[in-house]
């Protein structure tokens, strides 16, 4: 821009210096010149083709600029161009350099993480080179523990191989010895048999004659006893019937003998019984609360606690529906007035499924009443065959004596309170089943009967005419199912895991819920069932790892008793009509 307007910078940017001179015009540039004809062009320069006019017009203006008012503004205006320039070129040299610091700080950065990744891929490989030696010497260390191994069982096999040669060596040595011991003790036995024959053979006159001696000195022996006994018996005799008060003595004291032997014997019989009743049990009794001398002396603490307790409710622990509960706690206040009043006590017929109360509630009954109470199965009679009618009395006489009262609580009576008529019962059985109505014909102020059965149908009629009340007991509902988990989930689970005691976590989990979806889940299941599946779940935590029992875990163990159960009705089902949907009159 600064030849445009004439302006010639100088060392100091300063000053004007002349246009520059322009070229020199050459001859015919304008319109080419004449020539002639057959004449050659003459030849084009660089100029040839160059207008003046402009850097005349230039030269002008510059002229123009340098005598006008504006020169200076002008001149500055081209210094402000340069500078704007110069700092443009400037700004562009140091993005160039930040371009280049940056590619040298991107190259640090890249060499930096190359290295680290080198480093990182070393540390690996070391780790690895680590490992793999580690393995190595294991391996190695393995195989060692292999080869002393396969070495100490050849060693223990060798020494196996030589002890039982060893063996068969000293057995072979025994036997050879006792064989040649044998062969010698046979040799001797037959030179003595051959020695003592031929002894016997040159003797033989004289053992006849010796043998004929000693039989006729026996002989005149024998007659000469005889002789000397039959004449002392007969003398003894003769003077003992001649006094007559030796033979009265005589008879007298034989008399008072056989009368001392019969009656020691019929008084040891009487002792006996009347120790078995009042010290012992009979023998078809399992269970009673009744306390005896043996029972005192071996557990004096336990008796005393007995002694000391007080009467329970009735219903203490007892899962029943609200009619039922009613009508049982009214059975038993009516049985604790009975006894209070020394009365007459009722027999009751308990039936209903298995596992649905009726055995605890009888003991609950007996505690409640203050009275006793003695458990026994209708199964153990029929085994005892001609010694069943004998058990029998022996068990009413025992519960004759008892002073509070006794509840004589028979499980399963069905097994063998059967009816007479049928074939299937035999005759001692049929004999213990009268001794049985013969002790029950009427009520007792000692003892009170309950009997409890899964077939009640099976009964004789004379049964079911000595029973003055019957209770069902049923399957409980859906409320007394979820009763009955709380009770033993608190027995069996939260207890023991509150206590500390035992090796019993529980988890963190609704356990109210949970309680009321496992009742909602057995359906159809008794009070039995339901206390196994709490077992189960106590069990199933002492087998896991940590002790803990979780959700999961109770889950899977309801799901299992779900399907025992439905397994159980399939069976009982199958056992034929009368033991399916409805297997108990209601």
């Amino acid at each position: 821009m600064s030849w445009l307007f004439g302006i010639n910078k100088g060392p100091k940017g300063e000053g004007a210096g002349p246009p520059p001179p322009l070229p020199p015009a050459q001859p015919g540039a304008e319109g080419g010149g004449d020539r002639g004809l057959g004449e050659r062009p003459a030849p084009k320069d660089k100029w040839s083709n160059f207008d003046p006019t402009g850097l005349e017009r230039a030269a002008k203006a510059a002229r123009e600029l340098e005598h006008s008012r504006y020169a200076k503004d002008a001149l500055n205006l081209a210094q402000m161009q340069e500078q704007t320039l110069q700092l443009e070129q400037q700004s562009k040299l140091k993005e160039y350099e930040a371009a280049v610091e940056q590619l040298k700080s991107e190259q640090i950065r890249a060499q930096a993480e190359e290295r680290r990744k080198t480093l990182s891929e070393e540390t690996r490989q070391h780790q690895a080179r680590a490992q793999y030696q580690d393995k190595l010497a294991r391996q190695r260390y393995e195989d060692q523990l292999k080869q002393q191994q396969l070495l100490n069982e050849e060693n223990l096999r060798k020494q196996e191989e030589s002890v039982q040669k060893q063996e068969a060596m000293r057995r072979a040595t025994v036997e050879r010895e006792m064989e040649l011991r044998h062969k010698n003790e046979m040799l001797r036995v037959e030179a003595e048999a051959r020695a003592r024959a031929k002894a016997e053979r040159e003797n033989a006159d004289i053992i006849r004659e010796q043998i004929r001696l000693k039989a006729a000195e026996h002989r005149q022996t024998v007659l000469e006893s005889i002789r000397t006994a039959g004449t002392l018996f007969g003398e003894g005799f003769r003077a003992f019937v001649t006094d007559w008060d030796k033979v009265t003595a005589t008879v007298a004291g034989l008399t008072l003998l056989a009368v001392g032997v019969y009656s020691a014997k019929n008084a040891t019989l009487v002792a006996g019984r009347f120790i078995e009743a009042r010290l012992g049990k009979p023998s078809l009794v399992r269970e009673t609360s009744r306390i005896t001398v043996l029972e005192a002396l071996r557990h004096p603490i336990q008796v005393s606690r007995r002694l000391l307790s007080r009467p329970q409710d009735a219903l203490e622990g007892v899962v029943l529906s609200p009619s039922l509960e009613a009508r049982v706690r009214d059975i038993a206040i009516a049985t604790r007035n009975t006894k209070k009043n020394r009365s007459l006590y009722r027999n009751i017929l308990m039936y209903g499924p298995p596992g649905t109360g009726k055995t605890l509630f009888a003991k609950k009954l007996a505690l409640h009443s203050g009275m006793d109470y003695a458990i026994m199965t209708g199964g153990d009679v029929a085994p005892m065959g001609r010694e069943g009618v004998t058990a029998m009395h022996k068990l009413f006489d025992w519960a004759n004596t008892s002073r509070r009262g006794l509840l004589l609580f028979v499980d399963e009576a069905d097994a063998f309170l059967r009816k007479r008529a049928t074939e299937k019962i035999s005759e001692d059985l049929r004999a213990t089943l009268n001794a049985f109505l013969y002790r029950t014909g009427q009520h007792s102020n000692k003892f009170m009967l309950v009997l409890a059965s899964n077939q009640p149908e099976q009964f004789d009629w004379a049964i079911n005419d000595r029973i003055n009340e019957m209770v069902n007991f049923d399957l409980p509902g859906q409320e007394e199912r979820e009763r009955l988990v709380r009770m033993y989930f608190d027995e069996y689970v939260l207890k023991p895991a509150t206590e500390g005691k035992q090796r019993l976590k529980l988890a963190q989990f609704d356990y109210g819920r949970k309680c009321s979806e496992v009742a909602r889940l057995t359906e159809g299941m008794s009070g039995r069932e339901i206390a196994q599946l709490a077992v189960s779940w106590q069990a199933t935590a002492y087998a896991s790892e940590d002790g803990v029992l979780t959700e999961a875990m109770m889950d899977t163990r309801v799901q299992d008793a779900v399907q025992q159960h439905q397994q159980k009705m399939c069976w009982l089902k199958a056992e034929g009509p009368g033991r399916g949907d409805e297997p108990f009159p209601s």
